[in-house]
């Protein structure tokens, strides 16, 4: 387990049991509180490339934005923090990569990958997500979904073809409607939640959330004391139940102490020279 003045976490990617490539990414920089993890797909590395490209391209620009930014500040005209929008702008910025990279490279066409980002600051939370790579957070005893998968199958129980139930059995969960590098632009869906004293999170690509109900990873993450340790159960349980994708799993639980003075990194830096 990971641990620093605002964040434990763990972070672990495996290749599971059918797949002969890990074509996962992941990355974490807790000193801007940013979580970064992508999915890819396409062939001839080009899922692995894709989303090394997305994960990189993420956390370069939130390294060189964030700094800049009063946390928590809000757009008058749109609404979001500054956060939100760094990170919505960070992904636009690796889907053109990507899309461009699959131009100029023919072994790559058709290359794309699903991210999931969480960006942490004072007491909050700042979502950005393309895909059905997921992010869960526990609270008070409950797993929530906090992202809504960009698949056939939720469009089709969001338009109300299909319960839930019936979705399960009748439309192949991992049809993505949406992902990075498809086309030159992509729509991100950004989000922010506040974060409470206790609140774990966890983003994971579909190698995990496939495997495994839902009670499953409930009771591995519900009172987690050992981050590590609940990554690796959760990985290995996955892998136990067929691993037929690869498995990824980042976990972050916030410092309780003092949650709401929080303050980056690079701000209680600039307090030192006033």
């Amino acid at each position: 387990m990971n641990q620093s003045e605002l964040f434990e976490w763990s972070a672990l990617t495996d290749r599971g049991r059918v797949r002969s490539k890990n074509e996962d990414h992941l990355s974490v920089d807790a000193e801007i509180g940013t979580f970064v993890l992508a999915d890819g797909m396409g062939g001839h590395r080009g899922g692995e490339v894709a989303s090394a490209i997305a994960v990189n391209t993420v956390l370069e620009h939130l390294k060189l934005q964030l700094p800049q930014l009063t946390p928590g500040s809000i757009d008058e005209n749109l609404g979001y923090s500054g956060e939100s929008l760094a990170a919505r702008e960070a992904v636009i910025q690796a889907n053109l990569k990507i899309f461009n990279a699959a131009r100029q490279q023919p072994q790559y066409e058709g290359m794309g990958t699903t991210l999931v980002v969480a960006v942490f600051y004072l007491d909050r939370l700042s979502i950005a997500h393309v895909g059905d790579s997921r992010l869960y957070r526990v609270r008070q005893g409950q797993l929530e979904q906090l992202t809504s998968d960009h698949t056939m199958r939720q469009e089709l129980v969001d338009r109300g073809f299909y319960t839930e139930q019936e979705a399960r059995s009748m439309v192949q969960r991992n049809l993505v409607t949406r992902a990075l590098g498809v086309d030159a632009s992509v729509a991100v869906d950004i989000q922010e939640e506040l974060v409470l004293p206790g609140d774990l999170y966890a983003l994971c690509s579909d190698g995990l959330y496939d495997m495994l109900d839902e009670e499953i990873i409930a009771r591995s993450l519900v009172g987690c004391s050992d981050l590590q340790h609940c990554t690796q159960e959760l990985i290995d349980l996955a892998n136990s139940s067929g691993g037929k994708d690869n498995i990824s799993l980042i976990l972050v639980r916030p410092s309780t102490d003092g949650a709401p003075q929080r303050r980056p990194w690079y701000r209680r830096i600039a307090g030192w020279f006033r």
